[in-house]
């Protein structure tokens, strides 16, 4: 009879061990698949932001050399519409950015980045003020990449 209570005793103490042992398996792997789609939104974040600021920057450079050669109307009103798409496009990754990538410098870089974008419409009063501010922006967006690249390589 002790021996049937003592095996009896054996298999529920293994089957409470194997289950632990699941339970917390099945844990590990659960976090493991959050911190991977984590990571995947904030490089989402980090490429539609950058991708959104050069079509943005592009957009400005050309609405900003139509007005410099004297563009008519219609065109330069396109391209103004255009720029404002591009602008708009800027707002979702950059919301999204701040909301999921927790590095200051990131977003530092990040707005510093946006600002020089636009600063570009201002700067459409000679060709040397479009370049400069052309140059200036390109510069931001190469910071903001590096930051954002120093902060995954750090989070690995």
């Amino acid at each position: 009879m002790t021996v049937a209570v003592l095996a009896v005793i054996g298999t529920l103490l293994g089957s409470i061990v194997t289950g632990t042992f699941h339970h917390l398996a099945a844990g590990r792997a659960e976090r493991a698949a959050a911190a991977g789609q984590l990571r995947r939104d904030r490089l989402d974040a980090v490429t539609t932001l950058a991708s959104a600021g050069s079509d943005h920057r592009r957009a400005l450079w050309m609405r900003g050399e139509a007005l410099l050669r004297g563009a008519d109307d219609a065109e330069r009103e396109e391209l103004r519409a255009r720029s404002h798409t591009t602008r708009s496009a800027i707002t979702r990754p950059l919301v999204a950015l701040r909301l999921l990538v927790p590095e200051p410098a990131v977003h530092t870089t990040a707005q510093a980045m946006v600002v020089a974008t636009y600063d570009m419409v201002d700067a459409a009063t000679s060709r040397e003020e479009l370049i400069a501010a052309q140059d200036a922006a390109r510069a931001a967006h190469d910071r903001f990449i590096a930051a954002a690249a120093a902060y995954f390589a750090a989070a690995t």
